[in-house]
């Protein structure tokens, strides 16, 4: 079986599924945990909407060690949460020991996939999903091979062990690298999740600050006079999973800027595009490679140096 993938040729997100588990201690020999999702578009991907109907830890092997922590329904629109978090789990008792994945049981989901002449097609788990709109017409058939009976794993590098002090975990879900439509116009297209999971104490975020350097006044087109706040800042991981995110002044002092959140170590490039119709130079020039380090936040300063319409 062979695939077409789809890349973000502008990271409209991570995405990524951001889960916290605070451990508190409670006595008993338990911890609390809670589990908070976030995640960003995927290029090509207008929609991406799953129903978790229940998540639970792993302990020891596959056969035992099972803590559920919800067993409620919900259905969930990933690419809502860009940058954001919704609250899955609250303060789920979880007895102390050693668990080795997280696991998603996902009882079906829909995507809205853009075409190649700007329409989009829904692609569905049945046409009779009941997350689907209203009216929706499906177009095929959004396969998700076990994971409404074994579930989706999610495995830890190290183990995860509760000891009923405070822990937060951190896991990616990357919907660009995530869903391909499968190769000889079957019409059909599988979710096969890229997924990373490491402790929030070693996730981190990127700080993008720009402003125009001395004398640089920023170009008009057709008849609109542009600010710093029609352009974007991306971030591309080793991937090549790319976000956006526009800029914006909020102190009012010339320097415009944008937050990455939920990054996990590793190697990144930032960039800053322009409205179409204007080049630009920067110092530092582009792209401006980096690594991320654990727990570290990282803020990067680009001037631009020069900015003509095209």
């Amino acid at each position: 079986m062979s695939f077409t993938g789809l890349r973000r040729s502008s990271f409209v997100s991570i995405a990524a599924i951001a889960l916290l588990l605070p451990l508190i201690g409670c006595g008993d020999d338990k911890g609390k945990v809670s589990i908070l999702l976030t995640d960003a578009p995927g290029d090509g991907i207008e929609k991406a909407v799953v129903t978790i109907s229940s998540i639970y830890l792993q302990g020891g092997d596959d056969k035992g060690g099972r803590v559920v922590l919800r067993d409620e329904p919900v259905t969930v629109s990933l690419l809502d949460l860009a940058n954001s978090t919704s609250e899955l789990v609250s303060e789920a008792e979880v007895p102390d020991g050693q668990y080795h994945q997280l696991r998603f049981v996902i009882s079906g989901g829909y995507l809205e996939a853009r075409n190649a002449d700007g329409t989009t097609s829904i692609y569905a788990t049945t046409n009779n999903y009941e997350g689907l709109p209203a009216g929706a017409v499906v177009a095929g058939q959004l396969h998700m091979p076990s994971y409404d009976s074994s579930g989706l794993k999610v495995k830890f590098d190290e183990t995860l062990t509760i000891e009923g002090e405070q822990k937060i975990l951190l896991v990616d879900f990357d919907v660009a690298q995530s869903f391909g439509k499968q190769a000889g116009g079957s019409g059909r297209w599988v979710m096969s999740p890229v997924i990373k999971a490491a402790e929030v104490t070693a996730s981190a975020s990127v700080n993008v600050e720009v402003k125009l350097g001395t004398g640089v006044t920023l170009p008009t087109i057709e008849g609109k006079a542009l600010t710093l706040a029609d352009f974007q800042a991306v971030l591309i991981n080793a991937e090549g999973t790319q976000e956006r995110l526009s800029l914006t002044d909020a102190n009012v002092d010339g320097t415009y800027e944008a937050s990455f959140k939920f990054l996990f170590p590793g190697s990144f490039q930032v960039e800053l595009a322009a409205p179409a119709g204007v080049a630009i130079t920067t110092t530092p020039g582009q792209p401006v490679t980096f690594k991320l380090e654990s727990g570290r936040d990282n803020t990067l300063t680009l001037v631009v140096s020069s900015a003509l319409p095209q």
